[in-house]
């Protein structure tokens, strides 16, 4: 059995074979995934599995270089401020594109990961980096 957090045999196998700059979105239960990246469908039930839970999980196994929140997911906080369900989870400072962006990059993303978190804007993009 695996010593990692992530259990999940098909996200572990994704994050496996992600090189250098690949994309992975982690999405709120009402994101809508485009045709193209594989969808790994995590929602149970509103709520269930959150964000930030899969987040962690993700982070567990995945080497991150960049990340990308929607603006709006920030708005109104204090700069810097980031939402609860990434916040002190990240080693590198999310930037902010619009959620209009985020959805156009996501068509790029080798996969997205609907969770059944039901708080707007709760999506982010990782972006691959590399241990060496």
């Amino acid at each position: 059995m695996k010593r990692t957090a992530l259990l999940h045999s098909e996200l572990s196998q994704l994050i496996a074979t992600m090189g250098h700059g690949d994309m992975l979105v982690i999405g709120d239960a009402g994101l809508p995934i485009p045709d193209g990246p594989r969808r790994i469908d995590l929602a149970l039930t509103p709520g269930v599995p959150r964000v930030a839970e899969v987040l962690k999980a993700v982070l567990s196994e995945l080497q991150v270089e960049r990340a990308l929140l929607a603006r709006e997911a920030v708005e109104g906080r204090a700069t810097g401020e980031l939402p609860e369900w990434c916040a002190g989870q990240l080693a590198v400072v999310p930037e902010t594109v619009s959620h209009e962006e985020l959805k156009r990059l996501s068509a790029r993303a080798r996969a997205v990961v609907r969770t059944g978190e039901c708080t707007p804007y709760a999506n982010i993009i990782l972006c691959a980096g590399v241990t060496f």
